[in-house]
């Protein structure tokens, strides 16, 4: 649709401290403003992490929406049923594998399946069942508790708490692989000696160097080797050792109140060296773990089948079951049970919205997790389960994940970067231009809160009377561009560049449904304030890997804690991660400073000053327009057992159980 020719609004005066913020009071910033109404009907939810009523969601109908978006929803709310039918795959619409299967949708194409590189929450979710950390989260816990995995125990922790001594469970092996040479690989300490050093190699790019960079004793000789291009991963690390074959002794350059957090994701678990020397350049495509379950069948960006490994060691279920019934009832379901209880989980990558919401309801997926917002009407009226579903004892819960959605802007691109007054302004326009309570009512149909700070709510370190200082105010995003140089020069209203100099921006974008509609809504924002926007359309994986390599000029993506604390968000705008995990290429010392000062901290109001602080300054200089923390709306069938979504874990996978009988004859009746 061809949004009207821009009206410019005769020039606004810009207040002293748009012009002067960076070398004044950083205090005047901030601005306490009163809570809108999505959040405050949201903030006591979010202050939870426990499954809630539904009563008070609030949806939107089609004909709320204004005429930029009407067309585009309506058009695919009006698409045949029979058409959105032909668009399921085939193997997820007639399902007919033998024993228990659990049919699961990820909603983007999987990436790599090494867990030194993958950083998306859909591969994540596949990993995090192929491979073994030392610790998992505790499953029913709340608050969350750590447990042994393929550790014999939990570790020894000397007294100043920079020592960590893990002994690890004999018995346990890889699955099998020809770089094994027909033997059975048994997981040693070395194993995890091994892939840790493979964060630091600069070859792989890892986003996960933040864990430990600067934090294992000795391991300035990694960096010093990245830094010459060269990497010898036999070189000793006085601080990452293997004792024996069975003891691995971690010691650190200070305490560190998420080193066993770290140890508990996918990016410490363990690879064996001898599929890595086999696969130099490819491990990411033969993933050979000690997990739960192994890859079975592989169709690249279309489904992939895992089946349980049958060498799988032991595992008893253990957990420690909160008060509500939900947990107990699944406590008593589970205990004394062997894991886990499936024997295949059949993915499908489906990233349309619709497909995914239909393939549920034709019985087609198990269980849904995040319903698409602009699809919420198809199950739910009134805040409540259509009374059609709460008839087929379909099972609606609420929940709130740790993650924050955001755009961010390359700081290094040359039309948008930099840190002279001139960008900082082009960049603090387009965050004025931005009308969250609107994305949020329309788009996210009211599921969502409105995003402070990189914080999402319940993770230590969040700040509950922080408010951002960045409200929607097209006024003064039009006199910022004004003061600055960015004149409208031409007859079509747009803007050029200080040096006159046309000025288009180039946003990278999902190529969906979704993408489209969030599109249209940039488009429209940028467009009242006189900025000219282009789109580039690609598939995830692809915009993650350019972004990485500095040639994303900007991008919405969102972060999902892999731990629950504020440094697993904060070290996103960290200087040094810029290339791995920071897209924005954000480098400010200040900042860096600061973040590494936090580091040191516990949770403790001297380091949640500190949190402010840096929080300021990214507003301030604007790499990230934070946008929202979901709510997601999650559905279940009747047949799936055992289900509860975690705050930091991606699947329950090896806890789910299946009554294929009560299936069989849904599936028969539909």
């Amino acid at each position: 649709m061809q949004l009207p020719m821009v009206t410019v609004t005769p020039r606004t005066r810009v207040p002293p401290r748009w012009i002067d913020f960076i070398e004044t009071d950083q205090a005047r910033l901030t601005s306490a403003t009163t809570e809108n109404s999505v959040q405050q009907e949201s903030s006591a939810f979010f202050r939870s992490l426990h499954v809630v009523q539904c009563d008070n969601v609030r949806s939107c109908r089609c004909s709320d929406l204004p005429p930029m978006f009407n067309h585009r929803l309506r058009f695919l709310l009006i698409v045949p049923l029979f058409a959105l039918a032909a668009m399921l795959p085939g193997a997820l619409l007639h399902a007919a594998e033998s024993g228990k299967t659990l049919r699961v949708l990820i909603v983007s194409s999987e990436t790599s399946f090494d867990p030194a590189v993958a950083s998306d929450v859909n591969t994540l979710s596949i990993i995090e069942n192929l491979f073994d950390p030392l610790l998992r989260y505790d499953y029913l816990a709340r608050p969350l508790q750590l447990q042994p995995n393929t550790g014999a125990a939990m570790p020894l922790i000397s007294a100043d708490r920079t020592t960590y001594t893990f002994r690890i469970r004999p018995g346990i092996f890889f699955t099998p692989s020809p770089a094994f040479a027909q033997t059975r690989r048994e997981l040693t300490a070395h194993d995890y000696v091994y892939s840790i050093k493979r964060l630091y190699d600069p070859a792989l790019k890892s986003p996960w160097l933040f864990l430990f960079d600067g934090l294992i004793a000795g391991d300035s000789v990694l960096k010093r080797q990245a830094a010459q291009s060269t990497f010898d991963y036999d070189v000793a690390v006085a601080g990452l050792q293997a004792l024996d074959r069975h003891t691995l002794q971690i010691r650190l350059t200070a305490p560190d109140p998420n080193f066993l957090y770290k140890m508990a994701m996918p990016a410490t678990a363990a690879l064996a060296r001898e599929v890595i020397d086999a696969h130099p350049n490819d491990a990411g495509n033969h993933p050979v773990g000690t997990g739960p379950f192994m890859i079975e069948q592989w169709q690249r960006s279309n489904r992939i089948v895992l089946r349980a490994n049958p060498a799988f060691r032991t595992t008893i279920f253990n957990a420690t079951p909160g008060t509500e019934p939900q947990s107990r009832a699944i406590a008593a379901a589970l205990t004394g049970k062997k894991l886990p209880l499936l024997d295949r989980i059949d993915i499908h990558v489906m990233e349309e919205h619709q497909p995914r919401v239909l393939g549920f309801l034709k019985r087609d997926v198990d269980y849904i997790e995040q319903v698409p917002p602009a699809l919420i009407n198809l199950v739910m009226n009134g805040g409540k389960l259509k009374p059609e579903l709460q008839a087929q004892q379909i099972a609606l819960s609420l929940f709130a994940p740790l993650q924050t959605y955001y755009l961010w802007m390359n700081m290094e691109d040359p039309v948008l970067g930099g840190y002279s007054h001139d960008r900082i302004a082009l960049r603090r326009a387009i965050a004025l231009s931005y009308d969250r309570d609107e994305d949020i009512r329309l788009l996210d149909h009211g599921l969502a809160l409105p995003a402070q700070s990189p914080l999402p709510p319940a993770v230590l370190g969040f700040d509950a009377t922080y408010r951002s200082p960045v409200k929607h105010d097209l006024a003064l995003a039009r006199a910022l561009l004004d003061r600055f140089g960015y004149r409208v020069r031409g007859h079509d209203g747009f803007r050029s560049m200080p040096d006159g100099t046309p000025l288009t921006l180039t946003m990278h974008t999902l190529a969906s449904g979704a993408g489209r509609l969030r599109d249209e809504l940039w488009r429209k924002n940028l467009h009242a304030i006189g900025i000219r926007v282009q789109f580039k359309s690609d598939k995830y994986g692809e915009i993650i890997k350019a972004s990485r390599l500095g040639k994303v000029q900007m991008f919405e993506t969102n972060w999902l804690a892999d731990f629950p604390d504020a440094d697993n968000f904060f070290q996103l705008l960290y200087g040094p991660n810029s290339g791995r995990a920071n897209y924005a290429r954000f480098n400010l010392p200040a900042f860096n400073r600061l973040y590494e000062q936090a580091r040191q901290l516990p949770d403790s109001p001297a380091r949640t000053r500190l949190y402010r602080d840096m929080t300021q300054l990214m507003h301030a200089y604007a790499p990230w327009i934070v946008r929202s923390h979901p709510l997601s709306a999650d559905l279940r069938h009747p047949w799936v057992k055992n289900y509860l979504r975690h705050p930091v874990e991606l699947t329950a996978w090896r806890y789910l159980d299946i009554d294929t009988a009560l299936r069989d004859t849904a599936i028969k009746a539909r």
